[in-house]
């Protein structure tokens, strides 16, 4: 039988590698320029710590982990003749694989708030696993760079975030627009139409707004029980028109009634007021249909879109008052965004940025002509390494043909031939794979021409 994979995870080649690595290296140099420090926490968490967190729907999609031996023989055959898998699942699994970054951290803060100093900036880059159906940019298995700050209520670190947002995807080249919102905000809103019950149908119903259109959204309403009448109410609010002052200033009039509400459009006003006074490279706006489907935001939300492929979101986050709290911490507010790696590789794949960018590989080869030669070869591999340049010694000797084979799939730009001739004329012969060219010179010009090429 033919080896596979699991649906929705991939493996990476050494050349997908390196350009994932430029990925991960251009978000820590802005989370590391900005003062955010870095964590690590296990890939699998307790369930107790994971459900409940993320609403119904991100419940079902947390992997289980099967508890280890024999966890059948503590089942009874009313347990496993139940055809409620939460029930059974409840009884032959605690833990699960983490479906964020987010509540990990919250339950690391907790565990570990005698040894940090507030407020707290964390930077995460790890994988992540959700139980979803697979589909173009949607995997099980993918990677998060979350960056929050916890300790603090200013709305300066929803500003900070956003400026974090715009360097990155300004350093990856991808033109992007960030849709803000609160939550407050639809807080108000499900309070003025009287639903403020169900704020979370509404929430998961309007998130859903771009993917599935009005009608689907409004159908998902009613089928959760919301009163035709307060979904008529919420039309006008949810598809209202203008630049983000518009908005702002009609939601002023709409949700007078709601001090949270209020709260919420205040928040805004400051926030976009730090933003309109800052240089910005990417597009920032208000959307009221962006809600986040995930239970623990309280205020600020943010989403980003690329301009040029459609892909979903490939940035997210806001603010959680109260995560911390259901392990136990209350009063400790955080805000953060999640940037999704794999789906900024896809849109840079697509748009071609990864050539554009130069990701880099081995730089130099040094062909093998045996053993003697082989030991000159390592001292001048060893001063291209003390330079910064990547290089290989073959390790063969082998026929030059496949040598230079191996050069030309590998895309190595620069061939070095240190053989018999060029060891007694104390050179060295340098072909230049783009042009085919070759030059002899000493090693100390070799050395000057590379540093100065590379």
């Amino acid at each position: 039988m033919k080896p596979s994979i699991p649906k929705g995870t991939r493996d990476f080649s050494p050349e997908e590698m390196m350009k994932r690595d430029f990925i991960f290296d251009t978000v820590k140099k802005v989370f590391r320029l900005y003062g955010y420090q870095p964590i690590e926490t296990p890939a699998m968490e307790n369930l107790s710590t994971l459900l409940g967190k993320y609403g119904e729907e991100g419940d079902k999609l947390i992997f289980r982990i099967l508890n280890s031996g024999d966890f059948i023989s503590t089942l009874t055959d009313a347990d496993l003749l139940c055809r409620e898998p939460s029930r059974l699942s409840s009884l032959i699994c605690e833990r699960g694989l983490r479906y964020d970054l987010t509540v990990p951290f919250a339950r690391y803060v907790v565990q570990h708030r005698d040894e940090i100093t507030f407020p707290f900036k964390r930077y995460q880059i790890q994988p992540v696993w959700r139980a979803d159906r697979p589909q173009k940019g949607r995997y099980r298995e993918f990677f998060q760079c979350d960056v929050d700050v916890i300790g603090s209520n200013s709305l300066l670190n929803e500003y900070e975030l956003i400026r974090i947002i715009d360097d990155i995807f300004s350093q990856l080249k991808i033109k992007i627009v960030i849709k803000v919102n609160n939550r407050k905000i639809l807080s108000g809103i499900a309070e003025i139409i009287n639903e403020s019950a169900r704020i979370t149908d509404i929430t998961v119903a309007i998130d859903k707004l771009d993917k599935i259109g009005i009608d689907a959204v409004n159908e998902e309403l009613r089928s959760k029980g919301i009163a035709p009448e307060a979904v008529s109410k919420l039309q006008p609010i949810v598809q209202l028109k203008g630049n983000t002052d518009e908005k702002i200033s009609e939601l002023a009039k709409i949700l007078p009634g709601s001090v949270t509400g209020m709260k919420g459009i205040e928040e805004l006003r400051t926030l976009f007021s730090l933003i309109n006074s800052s240089s910005l490279s990417g597009q920032t706006e208000l959307d009221l249909t962006l809600a986040r489907g995930l239970n623990y935001y309280t205020g600020a939300i943010i989403e980003v879109k690329s301009k040029d492929v459609s892909i979903g979101s490939i940035c997210g986050g806001g603010r959680y008052d109260d995560l911390t709290g259901v392990f136990g911490m209350e009063g400790v507010s955080g805000v953060g965004v999640s940037f999704g790696a794999d789906r900024i590789y896809d849109v840079l794949s697509q748009l071609n940025l990864f050539d554009a960018q130069a990701v880099p590989g081995t730089q130099v080869l040094i062909l093998n002509f045996g053993e003697e030669e082989a030991r000159v070869a390592l001292e001048i591999r060893y001063q291209l390494t003390d330079l910064g340049i990547s290089s290989e010694i073959y390790p063969d000797a082998v026929k030059l043909k496949k040598q230079m084979s191996y050069a030309d799939t590998r895309k190595i730009p620069y061939i070095l031939i240190v053989g018999e001739e060029e060891i007694k004329n104390k050179v060295v012969t340098l072909k230049i794979m783009s042009s085919g060219e070759q030059r002899k010179m000493t090693t100390d010009d070799l050395l000057s021409f590379l540093k100065s090429a590379l």
